[in-house]
């Protein structure tokens, strides 16, 4: 997994502006996933991230790329709370709720609709899209949305914006570890 990987998926994660990226990556050899997991954990974790393998399938390994101190935050909002638990989730502690989600990864052949909690996504556009799906979402960017339009297109903004600049900073030679934004 490359840094190019990291920088073209994960900078707002990287930047602190947002909780967390979920993205897939092409493997022949599964040990070499879990080096760069490694790698990147040293790397990173002094900065307020952890890096996670959710899921390995024939050729792709899914990684969870987020801020635990962010998601702490997101999972104590209530709404939030309410979601997780309509959806089996019955601790709201956050290491829970990730190892909860690798469990729910598992059992769908699709994504389970409440992961967007787990990407920062706004609880009323999760729920949005849970109960909705295609009708009535506002506009669609990083997630669909069915609440605040213009909060959302604000954050999709600064998502772009943010790894247009993380993606420059990069080809000029700062590394990782440079671009990362140190957090609780």
């Amino acid at each position: 997994m490359s840094d190019q990987t990291i920088i073209e998926n994960c900078s707002p994660t990287l930047a602190g502006l947002k909780t967390g990226n979920l993205f897939s990556v092409e493997y022949e050899d599964r040990k070499r996933v879990e080096e760069d997991v490694r790698r990147l954990n040293r790397l990173l974790g002094d900065k307020g991230i952890r890096v996670i393998p959710v899921s390995f399938g024939r050729k792709r390994a899914l990684i969870y790329f987020y801020r635990p101190s962010k998601l702490r935050k997101d999972m104590g909002d209530r709404d939030a709370a309410q979601i997780l638990r309509k959806c089996g989730y019955t601790d709201s502690d956050p290491d829970t709720c990730v190892v909860r989600l690798i469990s729910r990864l598992k059992e769908w052949r699709t994504f389970p609709h409440e992961i967007g909690l787990f990407l920062g996504y706004p609880p009323e556009d999760v729920r949005g899209f849970m109960e909705h799906r295609d009708t009535g979402c506002k506009c669609t960017g990083f997630w669909r949305v069915y609440g605040d339009r213009e909060e959302a297109e604000k954050n999709f903004s600064r998502y772009r914006k943010c790894t247009r600049i993380y993606s420059e900073q990069w080809r000029r030679g700062r590394t990782l570890d440079q671009l990362a934004v140190k957090l609780p």
